[in-house]
Order: structure tokens, then sequence, then C-alpha cells
């Protein structure tokens, strides 16, 4: 289902983010774990913002036998947060995980009544993971 290309040292537990992808669709999906140097060349390519950042989504032409769509992560961000927020890299890497396979899913909490965040604590409670998206991304 993830077709992992890991560019770092980051350790990725596949079994917990397959298991939440697999709750939400049957496609394969592009997961990229990089630098904050690469992402932010990425960030500056493709929404024209010259600054690192935690995950970025690119989703596929809807065409029956293709991919969701690849999801770009941060793995100094994953380091930085889990451990400012004191929970695993794990949870840091399936919480980033689940907020940009819900804008591959066609979630945006920029323009939505509340609906992505609506969905992100559904997951998070489902898998149980630490709350501390949904406390950083209100508002």
């Amino acid at each position: 289902m993830i077709e992992l290309d890991n560019r770092t040292s980051l350790n990725v537990n596949e079994q917990i983010l397959n298991s939440i992808a697999s709750t939400l669709t049957d496609k394969e999906i592009e997961l990229i774990i990089t630098s904050k140097d690469e992402i932010k060349e990425i960030n500056k390519e493709h929404r024209n913002i010259d600054a690192p950042t935690d995950v970025l989504s690119f989703p596929y032409e809807d065409m029956p036998m293709s991919p969701l769509g690849s999801i770009v992560i941060s793995s100094a961000h994953v380091q930085e947060i889990s451990k400012e927020l004191g929970h695993t890299q794990d949870d840091e890497l399936a919480l980033l995980f689940v907020h940009g396979l819900l804008h591959l899913l066609g979630f945006d909490h920029e323009v939505d009544n509340g609906e992505m965040r609506k969905e992100e604590a559904r997951l998070i409670e489902e898998f149980n993971l630490p709350k501390s998206l949904i406390i950083r991304t209100q508002g």
C-alpha cells in the first residue's frame, strides 16, 4: 500500500502507516521522508513558499489504477516536534501522515467547515495518537 522512499536515517514504522492508510483507501501512496533542505526546495517549487514545512501532499489524477498520490514529510520536523511535545517519532510521523493523507483524499482545512479537523480527530482517537496535531492546527 505505501511505497516508501526514505532519504534520511529516520526509522519508519510502516505497519502503523499502512494501518492508517488502509482504513481510508485501497490505493497505493508514495511516502517520501526527506531533509529540511529538500522539503524547503519542494515547497518553494510547488507552493512558491521559500521555507521548510512539515508535510506536503501531491494528489495524482484519479484514474482507476493510479496511485492516490505522494506525501512528503520532513524528518527534521518529526525529530524536533516529537522531542518538543514529548511523544515518539513514530507518533509524530503518523500524525503528519494522517494530515497528508486527508489532503490526498480531498480534504482541505483552509477552505472546509471543519470536516478535515473532525476526520483527523477521529483517526487520532482510533489509532491512539497524541492530540497535539489538533491543538497546534486549530485557528
